[in-house]
């Protein structure tokens, strides 16, 4: 009954199934391949600083990768993209399970830099896909649908986490990957067949030059994800897991489950945000209250605030760890808001034609907060400490409000 009913529904249903089923066995093996990455160089001896270098490859090549994926989607198709992208995840696992001599700092990053590659074509193409598969009158479809998808992909990613530890538990690091990679040939395999020929392809021939984008709404928006996530990364990346243990004496299976159930709860907000911003359902011209730029700095000023309040709390040694926690999960919730309705907004923007240009310029943008976060999170915190690392985020996200209101022309 199952599969006939699998059978029966909708193309566009159906291929937003596969790229969604793509999308989550790629977060699976990411999130896990991270922590186990974590926790062995942990075991060896690295400090958190060093272990989160092993990463930077990996933001780099996200940058480079969004640019270059999003021209290549526009060329090649989606399909091609997204299948490209499980395959150099899989050569990345395969990298992983020499002997244990091999794995060197830079070898390591050097697979790492392989699997940001991998992930950043994944999401494109995911996110790019969703645009095609939603007629273009149905604006609070394609909300919840963005919304779903990135969602349900943060929440995996924390459900790695926990995947990545286990899997270390029970079969030490080289079995880990080599059961990680077999998953992942098997969702490869299966989405060489299924998915649909020339999903995204443009109509007509991409230059290398269109990478960059010739849109005002999407500009703005790309800056504004720029400072968004530089604002998350720039205490949560590296300060906020050293604070934890060496403020607070967590150990580290405490510090790793701590952060993988904010990463799922973060996930779990982000796909019901439509409901929780009631924006999505009309597309009126009339009103004023639906306009992006309203609805994105009123959730970008709110967040501004829970840094600062955070970095005070920190500076008056008012309560300092019930602070914090409850902090971060108020962070979490109204950061994963914004996450969304940015998400949302930048598929809503984008060209049909070509949409993963568009796509790929505003993830590359991410990357690059991303970037900047981790790099900055490292340095702010071994020089200055938690409390700097906060007020930088709260400058970040005002950054980013103020640069929302340039979106007020485009309405829902």
């Amino acid at each position: 009954m199952s599969l006939n009913f699998l059978t029966s529904l909708p193309t566009q249903i159906k291929q937003y199934l596969i790229i969604t089923g793509n999308y989550w066995a790629f977060t699976l093996t990411d999130g896990a391949l991270r922590m186990l990455v974590v926790l062995y160089f942990h075991q060896l001896g690295y400090d958190p600083l060093s272990i989160a270098m092993l990463f930077l490859f990996y933001e780099i090549f996200g940058v480079i990768t969004n640019l270059v994926g999003g021209w290549l989607g526009a060329k090649l198709g989606l399909n091609k993209t997204m299948n490209i992208g499980l395959g150099l995840q899989i050569i990345a696992l395969a990298m992983l399970t020499v002997d244990a001599t091999w794995l060197t700092v830079i070898y390591v990053m050097a697979a790492q830099a392989l699997s940001g590659i991998a992930k950043d074509l994944n999401k494109m193409s995911a996110k790019s896909s969703i645009k095609l598969l939603v007629p273009e009158d149905t604006q609070g479809k394609l909300y919840k649908w963005v919304a779903i998808l990135t969602g349900s992909k943060n929440a995996l990613k924390g459900v790695g986490f926990f995947l990545g530890g286990l899997l270390l538990t029970l079969f030490e690091f080289r079995g880990a990957v080599l059961i990680m990679m077999s998953m992942l040939i098997l969702v490869w395999l299966f989405s060489l067949f299924t998915l649909k020929q020339d999903l995204g392809k443009a109509s007509y021939k991409p230059k290398f030059k269109d990478i960059l984008s010739k849109s005002k709404p999407i500009n703005i928006l790309s800056a504004a994800r720029l400072f968004l996530f530089g604002a998350r990364d720039v205490w949560f990346v590296v300060a906020l897991p050293v604070y934890l243990a060496v403020t607070f004496n967590w150990d580290h299976w405490w510090v790793g489950g701590f952060m993988a159930c904010w990463v799922i709860g973060y996930g779990i907000v982000q796909s019901i945000a439509p409901s929780i911003t009631n924006r999505g359902a009309t597309r009126s011209e009339d009103s004023k209250a639906n306009t992006p730029a309203k609805l994105a700095f009123f959730w970008a000023s709110l967040l501004a605030i829970l840094p600062a309040l955070i970095a005070l709390a920190l500076h008056f040694e008012f309560y300092i760890q019930t602070s914090l926690i409850v902090g971060l999960l108020i962070f979490g919730a109204v950061f994963a808001i914004n996450s969304s309705l940015h998400s949302y907004l930048i598929v809503s923007f984008a060209d049909k034609d070509g949409v993963s240009l568009d796509v790929g310029f505003y993830y590359m943008a991410n990357a690059m907060g991303r970037l900047i976060g981790t790099v900055l999170s490292g340095w702010v915190y071994q020089n200055y400490g938690l409390e700097a690392c906060l007020w930088i985020s709260c400058g970040f996200v005002i950054l980013a409000a103020l640069l929302s209101l340039g979106l007020e022309k485009k309405r829902f």
